[in-house]
């Protein structure tokens, strides 16, 4: 008995027209920039703004600047007592060029550049291998960059053993608000995770104590906190004793941001499954064996956009130390507006620009290797 196979194709089916390449750059415009007539509105409102801002602000910035000069004249007009014509206005980097030694190193000697250069070089040299996933030797490393070079460092910068004394006083600019961001990086991490396991800890004392430092921190800005280790503290030490300022600013900026990361990693703390912890416990785990080879590396993986949000937020609050005397990366530039052998209308914005463009060169940075260790990490979601 023949049956009728009804799901049987008896005709061809017409051809279709080729695929468009995903790859092709009209495509991607289709896609991106014109899918719908709301995206080709934006679109073209944002093509008018840069056609706008754009070409005046390259000619400020480097067609019309002052890349020379060896005083304000470069940088003012006739009328101001410069050598520019009446109606000039331009980027004054000639400003940038003369002071660019004192807002690498602040006031530090000269004759002595060599040490923070080559404390930056060696930095750079531990960084880098630090930074590299595949990099062998990831113990040593970590500690000749957050042990061994922080005491070499110190007496480096510093002085001693032969080497002339230069007071944290005058350290500034860039150096300054590098080292309060390393130290603050450095002890920030380690320190919240102890305060984070801590606030969750069974032992009402040690959580008690957790969460009486997290809150009394998170509670107080970071001004009053560097106003006290500045002002206040001295008042409470034995008579003749004294800590170095640089050092209260470093205590206190590392403790304040150890507060909220013990709270972005309590946050990832809690995402952990309960599966997880009971799996460990399945196989004879300790907690801190739990700890430390199945919950924390899930944990600190969960939450490393907070974590590096913190970073960044901490690198750019080192401006805050200008308040207890000290002078980071803005604080330098902001006190070289008061030389009166460089005062001109464009020599505060060109300043505080350079100051945002260092900014932005380093959050940048942070940002982009958080967005790539969050690739590289991300493999419980590959397919």
């Amino acid at each position: 008995m023949a049956h009728d196979i009804a799901y049987v194709r008896k005709e061809m089916q017409a051809q279709q027209p080729a695929p468009e390449k995903e790859g092709n750059f009209v495509h991607w415009l289709r896609g991106n920039l014109f899918a719908t007539p709301k995206d080709a509105f934006l679109t073209i409102l944002a093509i008018i703004f840069l056609i706008w801002a754009v070409p005046p602000m390259v000619n400020w910035l480097f067609l019309d600047a002052a890349w020379t000069g060896t005083d304000r004249t470069a940088c003012a007009t006739l009328a101001q007592g410069g050598i520019r014509p009446d109606g000039w206005s331009g980027a004054c980097w000639a400003f940038i060029g003369a002071k660019f030694d004192q807002i690498l190193f602040g006031r530090y000697p000269d004759s002595e550049l060599w040490r923070p250069i080559l404390v930056a070089i060696v930095f750079t040299l531990l960084l880098i291998p630090m930074l590299m996933p595949k990099a062998p030797h990831k113990g040593w490393n970590a500690f000749a960059l957050f042990i061994a070079l922080p005491i070499v460092s110190f007496f480096l910068l510093y002085g001693g053993f032969g080497l002339r004394i230069v007071d944290t006083s005058d350290w500034g600019g860039l150096m300054v608000t590098l080292i309060l961001s390393y130290f603050a990086i450095a002890v920030s991490l380690p320190l919240g995770i102890i305060l984070a396991l801590g606030r969750r800890s069974k032992m009402p004392v040690i959580r008690t104590l957790s969460i009486m430092f997290i809150e009394v921190v998170r509670g107080v800005p970071l001004i009053t906190i560097l106003f006290m280790a500045s002002v206040m503290l001295p008042l409470f030490l034995p008579e003749g004793m004294t800590i170095n300022k640089f050092l209260r600013a470093i205590v206190g900026v590392s403790l304040f941001i150890s507060a909220y990361m013990a709270e972005t990693i309590r946050g990832g703390l809690q995402a952990m499954p309960k599966g997880q912890f009971e799996g460990a416990a399945s196989l004879g785990l300790g907690y801190w064996q739990t700890m430390r080879l199945i919950i924390l590396p899930q944990a600190i993986k969960l939450v490393i956009p907070a974590i590096v949000n913190q970073f960044i937020s901490i690198f750019k609050d080192t401006s805050l130390v200008s308040i207890i005397g000290m002078f980071d990366l803005l604080g330098i530039i902001k006190f070289n507006f008061t030389d009166s052998s460089w005062a001109s209308p464009v020599t505060p914005i060109t300043g505080l620009i350079f100051a945002g463009f260092v900014f932005f060169i380093f959050c940048f940075g942070m940002s982009r290797y958080s967005s790539f260790m969050e690739r590289h990490l991300d493999t419980g979601h590959r397919h």
